[in-house]
């Protein structure tokens, strides 16, 4: 089973690329391979039901919004979908 991480925001958040970031950190120190996407198209958000960034969706599943979840957070959720 392969991981796909999308952290849903606009292109100048911050908060966004502090999720990603935390996201591709929580990722390397697992060992594990994934694909970890910024997603910034605002119909995708909408249609995810996203109004508040940053958000994290793992395997199309929406796991936070609004917050930067820390890395060793992003970590127990990643574990949850090996």
């Amino acid at each position: 089973m392969s991981l796909h991480l999308r952290i849903l925001g606009a292109a100048s958040c911050a908060n966004c690329e502090n999720l990603k970031k935390n996201c591709m950190q929580a990722v390397e120190e697992l060992g594990i391979k994934a694909k970890v996407e910024k997603v910034e198209d605002i119909a995708e958000l909408l249609k995810l039901g996203v109004m508040q960034t940053p958000a994290l969706v793992i395997n199309g599943e929406l796991v936070s919004y609004g917050r930067v979840p820390g890395k060793e957070e992003v970590k127990e959720w990643i574990k949850k979908y090996l």
